[in-house]
């Protein structure tokens, strides 16, 4: 199995999303189980498997997220000189200007702009420094990236 990374930002987020799923969440669907017992609902159909459905999701991600957590490096620090996971970084190509930060898998957002370092871009970065060039294939053909700056 491939090493996780995460950021430190990622490892917050994630950590925080862990608590209300144990927090809140859960104890929000046992309720909820406890309640249609009372009433006997729960052995009459769609109300029964939605909520058997949502515990069987939520305990699945706490599941999954406390083994991220626990196995994940954390890159809590980046070099500004060369391109590593939690970098920034601004690009010139024939589409103008773009910024992305470098992130682990489990983080990509790309509405935010965050790539995964094992994306074709992010690979293609990682390791590189300022004014160098990369190449990426794509499905729509190859794209040429200048790194303009990292942060």
């Amino acid at each position: 199995m491939a090493k996780k990374f995460l950021t430190e930002d990622g490892r917050t987020r994630l950590m925080a999303e862990l608590n209300d799923l144990k927090t809140v969440q859960r104890p929000g669907i046992i309720k909820r189980i406890h309640e249609a017992k009372e009433f006997g609902e729960l052995n009459e159909g769609n109300e029964s498997d939605e909520v058997r459905n949502e515990q069987a999701f939520i305990e699945g991600r706490i599941m999954m997220l406390e083994r991220l957590l626990k196995d994940a490096e954390v890159i809590s620090t980046h070099s500004s000189d060369t391109v590593s996971i939690g970098s920034t970084v601004r690009l010139m190509s024939a589409n103008g200007e773009s910024k992305y930060t470098i992130v682990g898998t489990d983080e990509i957002d790309l509405l935010d702009g965050k790539i995964s370092n094992e994306s074709p871009l992010g690979e293609a970065l990682v390791g590189r420094k300022i004014g160098d060039s990369v190449t990426v294939q794509t499905p729509r053909g190859s794209h040429l990236h200048e790194i303009l700056e990292i942060s």
